[in-house]
């Protein structure tokens, strides 16, 4: 059903961190083989927050890419997420993804936006100066509507009409705007790709409409979401709900009632560490280690949840 362009499950990465907080090059070719095998998965997206890319250094940004294009570039499509407060970087860091085998870029709002917000205009000339100056194709990151970075319909409207912008990763997080601006932005560019990004509450996004999914759970639980998202966007409701039910309390393990956060994506490397799946719960400076209780718990719950679960004192 995912035969058209940027639709379909995408994974947000995460990054295994060897002791010495070397990327684990070897942990992150086997991880991303069992990505790029599961059925439904149709691109794999690096260096967002999930792969922690705040804290990775502009050419770790290009190895992750590099090492993933290499590994699975044949099989599924790769996004590598740029991280830039300026146009000027956000274009070399686009160029530098293209260079070593990106099919497209991720762009992030400028963070300092978060705090000082901007006006439409420069809104919408990043993405112009990224699309003229970088020449790859572009998925808009849409933030949560109650932040100053976050995009107006009219704002996502007009980048939409750029050549290079091929999809919107929808991360309004305001139920009352969703559906709105779905149809709305269906209308004036039907070919760009609407695809959710709200972990937290996967499924009704979907339902109020949405062409794919572009998730971190999904490099958790892979078959768990591409089943969830090909039963909603097909409109089997029994299905889908089936699945949401083995997905909320994993679901509930990493996100404990919040949104995707630093603190989510090490539960979740910690999760999948525990369930073999990972290389190391490792995560890169400022965040520090879990403790034993924590991790304790998180055994605890996946044991509950019907995995099976590795020896709990792994680092």
């Amino acid at each position: 059903m995912f035969h058209k362009p940027w639709t379909g499950v995408l994974p947000a990465t995460l990054c295994p961190f060897n002791d010495d907080d070397s990327i684990d090059e070897i942990g992150l070719r086997d991880y991303v083989q069992y990505l790029a095998a599961v059925d439904g998965i149709t691109g794999l997206v690096c260096n967002g927050h999930t792969g922690e890319v705040m804290s990775l250094r502009n050419h770790e940004r290009a190895r992750v890419t590099e090492v993933i294009a290499d590994e699975v570039g044949q099989k599924v499509k790769v996004v590598s997420g740029v991280c830039a407060e300026g146009s000027d970087e956000a274009i070399a860091q686009a160029r530098a993804a293209k260079d070593v085998g990106a099919d497209a870029i991720l762009l992030m709002p400028p963070h300092h936006w978060l705090r000082f917000g901007r006006t439409s205009e420069t809104a919408v000339g990043f993405f112009e100066d990224v699309a003229h100056g970088a020449d790859i194709d572009i998925i808009v990151h849409q933030y949560p509507a109650w932040t100053k970075a976050g995009y107006s319909l009219a704002e996502m409207q007009a980048m939409a009409q750029l050549d290079r912008v091929v999809s919107i990763k929808m991360g309004t997080r305001d139920m009352s705007r969703w559906a709105y601006d779905y149809r709305n932005l269906k209308i004036s560019a039907p070919d760009v790709s609407i695809i959710s990004c709200q972990d937290e509450y996967l499924l009704v996004t979907l339902l109020d409409g949405a062409d794919g999914a572009l998730v971190g759970f999904a490099g958790f639980v892979p078959e768990l979401i591409t089943a969830l998202v090909k039963a909603a966007l097909s409109g089997d409701l029994e299905q889908a709900n089936m699945m949401q039910d083995k997905v909320r309390p994993l679901s509930q393990i990493v996100y404990r009632f919040g949104e995707p956060s630093s603190d989510a994506h090490q539960r979740m490397k910690c999760a999948m560490t525990l369930l073999g799946n990972f290389p190391s719960m490792r995560m890169r400076r400022p965040i520090r280690p879990l403790p034993q209780q924590e991790i304790d718990r998180i055994a605890a719950e996946l044991t509950e949840a019907g995995f099976a679960v590795l020896e709990r004192n792994i680092s």
